[in-house]
């Protein structure tokens, strides 16, 4: 079978899996020249099992990514032993690495080669185990993040460097947004990147200087719980973020 042929059948099948979900699912195709997001997906993989050791001995050359509107995400991954893919869940991409740390992999599973019967595996065999670890992990996420008030805005640092915040208002909300703070939906939290250390500062002075325009403060948590008020917070070293596997997410 020649390669297009290859790529072509991943993506049809990955379509038709996605109608045969239950809930609304959308797939998107990443073929061989999506060199970045392939391995953006191969690090987001929330697998310690059969699906991490094949990406152990064949790199990603494609995938298809399964979307829920919740935030929920699947890839479908070619065998090379046999017919059939492998599906796997995908860690939500803004959540901390700290969250989870205590919650059990979803390991993927293999399916079979007709997509209606692999939709029955999926329903079956890993959507529940995925739901599951994704709701205890967001728990956490969000359980880690210090309160705001309708005056005042609370900036939790997360152990992986990043800022964290649980906006009270609509005004508060749209000027985290403004400044570069991610919303992760299921969490109702904004998160901040801490991978560019002098960035992230201007972003937050950037932040305090517009939320006191509006009449609201701002408090950084630090890791030790101890709140500290400012109009304009500076923002100190962030806590080093943890190693990131080079291949399949280590949860």
């Amino acid at each position: 079978m020649h390669d297009s042929d290859t790529f072509e059948r991943l993506a049809s099948y990955a379509d038709v899996l996605a109608g045969e979900l239950p809930g609304t699912w959308t797939s998107t195709h990443l073929p061989p020249d999506a060199k970045a997001d392939l391995a953006e997906v191969t690090d987001r993989i929330w697998d310690l099992d059969q699906v991490a050791a094949a990406l152990a001995e064949h790199p990603l050359q494609q995938a298809a990514v399964l979307s829920r509107p919740d935030g929920a995400q699947l890839a479908v991954l070619d065998r090379h032993d046999r017919d059939g893919y492998f599906t796997a869940a995908v860690a939500p991409r803004f959540l901390p690495d700290e969250a989870y740390r205590t919650v059990p992999e979803p390991n993927g599973i293999a399916l079979a080669d007709d997509p209606f019967l692999g939709a029955e595996q999926v329903a079956d065999a890993l959507l529940p185990r995925y739901d599951t670890a994704l709701a205890r992990v967001r728990h956490i996420a969000a359980a880690s993040v210090q309160p705001s008030q309708p005056q005042r805005v609370v900036l939790t640092w997360q152990p992986d460097g990043s800022l964290a915040a649980a906006p009270a208002t609509e005004t508060a909300t749209a000027v985290l947004a403004a400044n570069g703070f991610v919303p992760e939906e299921q969490t109702g939290t904004y998160r901040l990147s801490g991978d560019d250390t002098a960035a992230q500062a201007r972003a937050v002075r950037e932040t305090g200087r517009q939320l006191d325009a509006q009449g609201i403060t701002t408090a950084l948590q630090h890791p030790s719980g101890r709140i500290a008020p400012t109009a304009t917070p500076a923002a100190p070293s962030p806590t080093p973020a943890a190693p990131r596997a080079s291949t399949t997410r280590t949860r």
